[in-house]
């Protein structure tokens, strides 16, 4: 990962994953065992259980190592302003042109909002690119996989707490 990002994260949601990452580096004994185990029970060709460890080990290493990366480029900040405008951490409210429904999704990273119903749009995505930094009653454009432009109206912006 040397194209490191910059991960904006609130203060809740990196000691959620600081949390997470402490469970699983206490949990290596646990798997290390359970391979051990299994690999005592004989040959290794048929050993469903050995192989069933070994998967899950490389799971959890392979999501130890990408919360050590996040955490490790995140920044922790404070809730975004309550002041109408588009930003990592908001709820956005929005209306396509042509649609008469309002969508709602949260504007963040994947982990930002791994615990709450709604959406998550990356600010790096093309809506999210096209969004940000727009103020409540603004429209703007962004470009479908398509080729065609969509355009978008911000009805309304809340931090994500406030919107819970």
């Amino acid at each position: 990962m040397s194209d490191t990002k910059v991960t904006w994260l609130t203060q809740d949601a990196y000691d959620r994953l600081k949390h997470e990452l402490d469970e699983m580096i206490e949990n290596r004994p646990v798997i290390a065992a359970r391979i051990n185990d299994s690999r005592e029970e004989g040959d290794l060709k048929e050993n469903g259980g050995y192989h069933a460890a070994r998967e899950e080990q490389g799971q959890a290493e392979a999501r130890i190592r990408h919360l050590q990366e996040l955490l490790r480029s995140a920044k922790v900040g404070e809730k975004p302003a309550n002041d109408g405008t588009a930003g990592p951490g908001k709820v956005l409210t929005v209306r396509y042109e042509g649609d008469d429904e309002d969508e709602k999704f949260l504007l963040a990273t994947r982990e930002e909002g791994a615990e709450g119903d709604l959406d998550v749009y990356s600010p790096e995505s093309p809506l999210g690119k096209a969004l940000l930094g727009a103020k409540e009653g603004e429209s703007r454009e962004y470009e479908l996989p398509n080729g065609k432009l969509q355009k978008v109206t911000l009805v309304k912006a809340v931090p994500y707490t406030d919107a819970k």
